[in-house]
């Protein structure tokens, strides 16, 4: 009956979301310029690149300091030239802003860096979740081996770990994945 009543709650509240009048809400951001065109992005490049000359007067040319500096300030605007061309808007501060709205035209910003930080995440929770598993199949070693890790065997994890979704399903189409209502513990209150 609970999964019932939640079903019918969860189809009810997705058809009224869908179905409501109101826009949806996009982020205001007019007051953003492109970074190639914003003299901010550029007082704050010439300010980075001007701090690195001035460490570079106390040094002689050639010496392992100056060269560091010296590709310090090529690494600057570099960076600076990156962050340019690759369409990003910057504020009054001059520093690029990352637009997470939902918008297609600026995924690059938010969307694929945080399915690619989930997807790695998920690798090493996939690879500590089967190592923990392997290492329990022999009790009188399984405290040890969570202490000191067995690199033979968590590095065959790692390497395998990168099927980590499709591994997953599996699991949940044949029910390892989730442990039976009578495993799992509840608290008294």
């Amino acid at each position: 009956m609970k999964r019932l009543f939640a079903l019918i709650l969860v189809i009810a509240l997705w058809f009224g979301v869908s179905l409501s009048s109101t826009p949806a809400a996009y982020a205001d951001f007019s007051a953003l310029t492109p970074c190639a065109s914003s003299a901010a992005f550029q007082d704050r490049l010439q300010t980075e690149v001007d701090g690195y000359t001035a460490r570079l007067a106390n040094f002689k040319a050639g010496t392992p300091q100056a060269d560091y500096l010296n590709a310090k300030v090529t690494q600057t605007k570099e960076r600076f030239a990156k962050y340019a061309s690759s369409g990003l808007l910057c504020g009054d501060d001059g520093l690029p802003h990352l637009i997470s709205d939902g918008r297609w035209s600026h995924a690059g910003e938010f969307t694929i860096p945080s399915l690619l930080f989930l997807y790695i995440a998920g690798w090493i929770g996939w690879v500590g979740r089967s190592y923990l598993i392997a290492v329990r199949k022999d009790v009188a070693t399984a405290a040890q081996k969570e202490i000191l890790i067995d690199l033979p065997l968590a590095v065959k994890f790692s390497l395998t770990g990168f099927a980590w979704p499709l591994l997953a399903l599996k699991e949940f189409g044949t029910g390892e994945l989730v442990a039976p209502e009578n495993e799992v513990t509840v608290s008294p209150r």
